[in-house]
């Protein structure tokens, strides 16, 4: 993809010392995390407080402190909430027992599953519909690697977590193999466990379109345009996101010589960018704008800040919400 480069620049005359960032593009919402936010608001405006919420609706503190306010209640599991109570899943996606439970109780229940993670769920039933075993490369205990490897009985999906994990993980004698991926994963690191893969199964099944989803690979792709112009990169982010914290890996890898993640503006260290000439702001796919704005406003604190937004994709993608909600 061709970059795109805008200059606006900043001065306020104050004297205070000189300081570029580069803002990468895109950055923050994706369609899947502000599908799942209007999920939830949604259900608050038709049904009234309080709407629960099993698990933060996406990994972020701002949002999830957002929609309490409104009206939803975050509980961990589904005994939880009242039998007379709208419940919602979160965005990651949850093992087909908690939406069994949920209709065994009568429970009204709303889906806010990404359609991208569904899309790796329906790969996954195919796959075990056609007597294959499913090497899963994701990160153990994320409720995204929860939900897919839930869909399917225990036994039937293997984890793999790494290159060197690919090279020796066990796998069922005479099964065919296929492999699917976590949506949100760093797409340099899955391409070496997936060259492991095959070199060790050269006949494994691939997902016939990739799995990592493209908000994730288009933010990966604007903090590596960045990272050899900037002496630091800030990813606003949280430190249960794994699509934030990919990027930090990413930034780091691709030639800035120090990533940090912040969750607010508050929380940056001013004294990081002191005496540096540029740096670099990006934010995780479920981190609002207004966030990136509070680490702007804590920079112009002490610099004199010139913004050059560097774009390498422009995203116009949409996802529509449940039928119940659409009226």
């Amino acid at each position: 993809m061709d970059q795109i480069t805008t200059a606006r620049p900043i001065a306020d005359g104050s004297g205070k010392p000189r300081l570029n960032v580069l803002l990468a593009g895109p950055r923050g919402f994706c369609a899947g995390v502000d599908r799942a936010i209007k999920i939830v608001e949604e259900a608050i405006r038709r049904y009234g407080a309080p709407v629960y919420v099993r698990h933060e609706i996406v990994h972020n503190r701002f949002v999830v402190e957002s929609l309490e306010r409104q009206g939803a209640i975050f509980v961990e599991e589904l005994d939880e909430v009242p039998d007379d109570a709208p419940v919602v899943f979160s965005a990651h996606g949850v093992p087909k027992a908690v939406p069994a439970e949920a209709s065994r109780r009568k429970l009204f229940y709303l889906d806010a599953t990404c359609p991208l993670v569904s899309k790796v769920h329906r790969e996954a039933e195919h796959h075990f519909a056609r007597g294959r075993h499913i090497l899963l490369i994701g990160h153990a205990g994320h409720p995204e690697v929860v939900g897919t490897m839930g869909q399917l009985p225990d036994g039937a999906v293997t984890l793999v977590e790494d290159e060197e994990h690919a090279r020796s993980v066990p796998v069922p004698d005479g099964m065919p193999l296929a492999f699917i991926t976590q949506t949100t994963l760093s797409v340099d690191d899955t391409a070496g466990i997936v060259a492991a893969l095959r070199e060790r199964f050269p006949g494994v099944h691939a997902p016939a379109k990739e799995d990592i989803c493209y908000a994730t690979t288009n933010r990966q792709a604007a903090v590596k345009a960045i990272a050899p112009r900037a002496a630091l990169m800030v990813v606003v982010g949280a430190p249960n996101s794994s699509n934030s914290l990919r990027l930090v890996e990413v930034a780091e890898r691709a030639g800035c010589p120090k990533a940090v993640m912040v969750q607010r503006g508050r929380d940056l260290d001013l004294s990081l960018a002191t005496g540096l000439g540029t740096i670099g702001i990006t934010a995780g796919a479920s981190a609002p704008e207004v966030l990136v704005e509070e680490v702007l406003a804590r920079l112009r604190e002490r610099f004199d800040v010139a913004i050059e937004e560097v774009v390498v994709a422009e995203e116009r993608i949409t996802f529509k919400l449940p039928a119940g909600l659409n009226a």
